[in-house]
């Protein structure tokens, strides 16, 4: 019984991961910019002294959705989207330079340009400062202009402009804090072909209706797996009592 009690157990034990998973990209489903992960369950023989017994499925990432989300127009000036192909660079929370496509950009209260969830935007030099300003333009390639604070409306200072980079999407990965990198750790280089659509936000690229479909589905699964659980206690205890009448 323990064969068949283990893998209704791995199986159940991956259904949650699955679970996990999918539950992160519906809570993700209004965030700006958001790549979904896609999920896949793949035959695993367990190794051990011998040949292998048992065969359970395990649940696995074989990557991110790279399908861009719906263009959405805001009319916010600090909200930008990437028209086509290409990422904003940011400074991830280890310090290091990371990739997003998530463009609903505001200043705190260090005077940094940050998306929406904290993360410093970086131009030609590193993070961007902006300076006490009346009015912030960010134009199509990124360029960011200021009208400092006592001057005329056609008065317009360029201090910076955003980072975006076009890299290949087969050496792209997802890290544990969302953010895209390169597989080899490299820095990519800014690109001048990537173009901005500004006054407008990327959506989420999560399909609710296909997420909350999985969701049933996975429930399904840990519940049938759960049920194999007892059905082994139950033969197990069957075979006991068989063996106690002899």
């Amino acid at each position: 019984m323990d064969r068949m009690l283990f893998v209704a157990m791995s199986g159940a034990k991956e259904t949650l991961l699955a679970q996990s998973s999918n539950s992160n990209n519906l809570a993700n489903a209004s965030t700006p910019g958001f790549l979904a992960d896609l999920q896949q369950f793949r035959s695993m023989p367990v190794f051990g002294d011998g040949q292998p017994t048992r065969v359970y499925g395990m649940s696995e990432r074989p990557g991110v959705d790279f399908k861009h989300g719906a263009i959405v127009h805001t009319g916010r000036g600090l909200d930008v989207a990437i028209n086509g192909d290409g990422w904003f660079a940011v400074q991830s929370a280890d310090g290091s330079e990371a990739y997003t496509r998530r463009g609903d950009l505001k200043v705190d209260a260090n005077g940094l340009l940050t998306t929406g969830n904290g993360l410093p935007v970086i131009g030609n030099g590193g993070p961007i400062a902006i300076p006490p300003a009346e009015k912030i333009e960010i134009a199509s390639d990124g360029t960011i202009s200021i009208r400092p604070l006592g001057q005329a409306a056609n008065e317009l200072a360029e201090i910076d402009r955003i980072k975006m980079v076009e890299p290949a999407l087969d050496g792209m990965e997802k890290g544990a804090d969302g953010l895209m990198r390169q597989r080899d750790g490299e820095t990519l280089e800014a690109s001048a072909e990537v173009q901005l659509a500004t006054g407008s936000l990327e959506s989420s690229n999560v399909n609710i209706v296909d997420s909350m479909v999985d969701m049933i589905d996975f429930a399904r699964r840990f519940e049938m797996q759960v049920k194999m659980m007892k059905t082994a206690e139950q033969t197990d205890e069957s075979s006991a009592s068989i063996m106690r009448m002899g």
